[in-house]
């Protein structure tokens, strides 16, 4: 960071506590899809470069690619790393000691692709609230091709177990060293198809009302509160557009976004990471931007990301 950049924009390079972590200033990287693990979702020295090189740059955070939670159903992407077998745990070991060797301070994405998978070493079953085909097509850039396959509805037991894969995803992540999570409830994966009324038809506790269809987010923020135990920082990244669908809108608009934000804080999460396409732009009629309504709904600090091309906002 030069001494230029540092006095033209004081808000962006002033310190930050961030729940237990002191950051040198306000920049993060924002997770991204990499798909550069090895085939076994080991994450490689390449990627301890790629993160590390990061550190060494400034950025006082650093959030990694999604990365799967268990080894059934979650893996979205072929070479999408995960941290489940012990390999898994010690490949992101690595990064994270290249991160703190060089200053940094990085959190791991947690991520259940639900009905968007695109490869899946594991199995060829997907997993959904509902047996409801996801619109839209497979990306290229991540070798999909053509349309996502049908996906099968979800039992009660087999929710239990994915909410209790993310508990176990963090303690393993505090194995491997991380500073903290980010459980992944945005993009239009499973945390968001319970979410979606066009995805989630269920009737029972899952499904119906925005509290019914919130459930499942705030059921794996509180497993992974309680999986971290007090060693890392919780956050939670949201987002209303979807990688199938960049227009879709929270029906309910403002009440909607004061019940989803409110609900995170109660059940304890350090930060809320709001992604959006659209950037600055007001949302609802509501004089707020959504990264704005995070904040005033929650009262916890947020993280903006997406299209955020003036410094000065």
């Amino acid at each position: 960071m030069t001494q230029d950049g540092m006095a033209r924009w004081p808000h962006i390079f002033s310190q930050f506590r961030l729940g237990t972590l002191d950051l040198p200033n306000r920049t993060v990287v924002a997770p991204m899809t990499r798909i550069s693990a090895d085939a076994d979702g080991v994450a490689t020295e390449q990627m301890a470069a790629h993160y590390a090189d990061f550190a060494r740059g400034g950025f006082a955070l650093i959030i990694t690619e999604g990365t799967y939670t268990d080894t059934a159903e979650s893996q979205g992407y072929r070479d999408q790393p995960g941290i489940v077998t012990p390999e898994q745990i010690a490949g992101w070991r690595r990064v994270v000691e290249a991160v703190h060797a060089a200053d940094g301070r990085i959190v791991l994405q947690l991520m259940h692709a639900g009905a968007l998978v695109q490869e899946n070493r594991y199995t060829d079953d997907t997993i959904a609230p509902s047996a409801i085909l996801p619109v839209g097509d497979m990306a290229a850039r991540y070798y999909g091709d053509g349309p996502f396959k049908m996906p099968r509805e979800m039992t009660r037991d087999e929710i239990v177990e994915v909410i209790a894969s993310f508990e176990r995803a963090a303690d393993n992540a505090m194995a491997a060293g991380f500073d903290g999570v980010e459980i992944h409830g945005a993009n239009g994966y499973l945390p968001v198809q319970f979410l979606t009324p066009e995805t989630n038809t269920r009737a029972d506790e899952y499904g119906g009302s925005l509290e019914n269809r919130l459930r499942f987010h705030r059921e794996i923020m509180v497993a992974v509160v309680r999986g971290l135990a007090g060693r890392g920082i919780a956050g939670m990244r949201i987002s209303q557009s979807r990688t199938n669908d960049h227009n879709y809108k929270w029906q309910g608009g403002v009440e909607d976004a004061r019940t989803i934000f409110a609900a995170l804080a109660a059940d304890g999460v350090d930060y809320i990471h709001v992604s959006t396409h659209q950037g600055l732009v007001e949302e609802f009629g509501s004089g707020r931007t959504l990264a704005g309504l995070a904040r005033e709904f929650s009262g916890v600090p947020v993280i903006g990301c997406g299209k955020l091309e003036d410094p000065l906002s």
